[in-house]
């Protein structure tokens, strides 16, 4: 029921119980008031609370899509350093090649490097704090109340990144850092564009 209909019954009920008592105008005065006297009733709401359910096909999705781009990666870093005559290298010793430089790229895995980082690349900024965000969403169910949480583990993993990396990430994983938590904090504050 609605506050209007509410507003209309009592209005209908004062009307009708004034013109059809036939009472004087003499009335006493506890006579008004309990014609005045009108309570409300609530009624139980129909709308439902918003359930918030992890999106484990959603999740499975972006873990094997995750696995397969890494394969990707690691494969175009395993050719690039095979070709070297690299073999036998232990990733921490690949980080540090890569790190110092002491690798050298061929033009064709270099291309493919820079598409795959570039503004529209899949390892790009925009694109992964996307699949970030996504992956976010979709471990908390979609509640924002779990936004912190999901915050403070993105943030661990980009400490577990450096460590491994040995010294500070490159600049790309900082601005897709700083782009992932801007849009964690949007969906946390419900700002969403």
């Amino acid at each position: 029921m609605s506050i209007q209909s509410i507003t209309n019954t009592a209005s209908t009920y004062a009307a009708s119980n004034s013109s059809s008592t036939g009472k004087s105008k003499n009335a006493t005065s506890s006579e008004a008031t309990s014609n005045s006297d009108i309570a409300v009733v609530y009624e139980k709401s129909n709308v439902s609370k918003s359930s918030y359910k992890t999106d484990t096909k959603l999740v499975a999705q972006m873990k094997q899509d995750a696995e397969q781009r890494s394969n990707q990666l690691r494969d175009l870093v395993q050719n690039m350093l095979t070709k070297q005559g690299t073999k036998n290298v232990q990733s921490l010793d690949i980080y540090q090649a890569l790190r110092t430089g002491k690798v050298s790229v061929d033009p064709t895995t270099a291309a493919q490097a820079a598409k795959d980082i570039s503004e529209n690349g899949y390892w790009g900024v925009e694109q992964t704090s996307d699949r970030l965000v996504s992956f976010a969403k979709a471990l908390s169910g979609g509640d924002p109340d779990k936004a912190d949480t999901m915050i403070n583990a993105v943030k661990k993993g980009f400490e577990q990144a450096t460590k491994a990396w040995g010294d500070e990430l490159p600049d790309i994983c900082q601005k897709t850092l700083d782009a992932t938590m801007k849009k964690l904090d949007a969906w946390k504050n419900g700002t969403e564009e």
